[in-house]
């Protein structure tokens, strides 16, 4: 009996063995979502600056890079095939509900999402909010089309499909790699029209480094996201319109009126240094927000913090101070917001801790 007793422990025991053993040796299992961009673009030659975003399908993408069959378990879909220039509302909301739903599975353990570079940094800022899982989303892009000499897209897909594949990427937001370099979704903004090293992360810093698919973190973003954000989609099959106008010196009222007129629920000001805007235009801000638009003061300045009450009295206009936010971001964030509230505290709130 004792030697039964003996015999079916250590059966036990190399079946868990066996067992653990086999889930080590799988590989991480990685869903490559395709937006388009340049990254899939085509040129008619390698030297050309021109080509057509989008024009390269997510299989061919993936073959190109032969290597990820080393770090993951790959498969890829393709969620649009457009330059990001044309980004819209639609796409947004397609894209962060399919990415909701793969996370979900245990079949998945992270995702990749190719995309064009103009509008890259509202596209992460958008999943950073409306994300509900700590597993790794990882978003990189291109600056040259994928037909150019010294292609800069194979190995950003490598790298994020490396970071998607690290556990230690888990609960750290939407990230973004590309150059080398890590961003939080929260922070990265683009810098330059053409250079391969355009993006940035600001006073914030990156988030970490890669090197040929091995990561370095420096930090964790602070703000709230993914799966601790209260913002989300629900089921909206829209979002508010929220407009963006750009503050300048001898600024006009009128175009603030034009976009209430034509019915933009909330409006970010691009202001001049500090948030700020003509004295003209800043009563008619005002008289929109009094009137129940969401008014939100950013700056075009691309750094710094735009706080509450310093040159302009928001408690007195009833506006939104931007914080860290720039107007690409803030208008993001103010569309996810008025899907909950009108409230301009709760707003301000949301701005304050997002």
């Amino acid at each position: 009996m004792t030697t039964r007793r003996l015999a079916a422990g250590l059966f036990t025991a190399l079946l868990c063995a066996s067992v653990a053993m086999a889930q080590g040796a799988r590989k991480p299992r990685i869903k490559i979502l395709a937006t388009g961009g340049t990254i899939a673009g085509a040129a008619l030659k390698p030297t050309d600056p021109g080509y057509k975003s989008g024009a390269v399908g997510v299989d061919v993408l993936i073959a190109a890079v032969p290597q990820l069959k080393e770090i993951a378990e790959v498969s890829g879909e393709q969620i649009a095939s457009i330059g990001s220039q044309d980004m819209n509302d639609e796409v947004w909301l397609k894209l962060a509900k399919r990415v909701n739903e793969l996370l979900a599975s245990s079949d998945v353990d992270g995702i990749a999402i190719t995309h064009g570079t103009d509008t890259l940094e509202e596209t992460s800022y958008f999943l950073h909010l409306t994300v509900r899982s700590d597993k790794p989303v990882v978003m990189t892009g291109s600056m040259r089309p994928s037909t150019a000499m010294s292609a800069d897209g194979p190995l950003n897909i490598y790298n994020a499909v490396a970071i998607a594949a690290d556990p230690t990427a888990r609960g750290r937001g939407v990230l973004v790699t590309i150059d080398d370099d890590v961003h939080s979704g929260h922070d990265i903004i683009k810098n330059h029209t053409t250079d391969v090293g355009t993006f940035s992360s600001g006073e914030a810093g990156l988030v970490g480094a890669v090197l040929f698919g091995k990561t370095t973190w420096y930090r964790t973003p602070a703000q709230v996201h993914t799966s601790k954000s209260e913002l989300g989609i629900g089921s909206a099959g829209t979002l508010p319109r929220v407009d963006i106008l750009y503050a300048h010196a001898g600024m006009s009222p009128d175009l603030i009126a034009a976009a209430v007129k034509n019915g933009a629920k909330g409006i970010v000001m691009a202001g001049v240094g500090d948030g700020n805007m003509t004295a003209p235009a800043l009563v008619e801000f005002t008289k929109a927000a009094k009137a129940g638009v969401a008014c939100v003061r950013s700056a075009r300045v691309n750094g710094g913090i735009v706080r509450r009450n310093i040159e302009t009295n928001d408690d007195e206009s009833g506006t939104i101070a931007s914080m860290e936010l720039n107007p690409a971001k803030a208008r993001v964030l103010l569309q996810l917001a008025l899907l909950k509230t009108q409230d301009v505290k709760k707003i301000q709130d949301y701005f304050n801790r997002y």
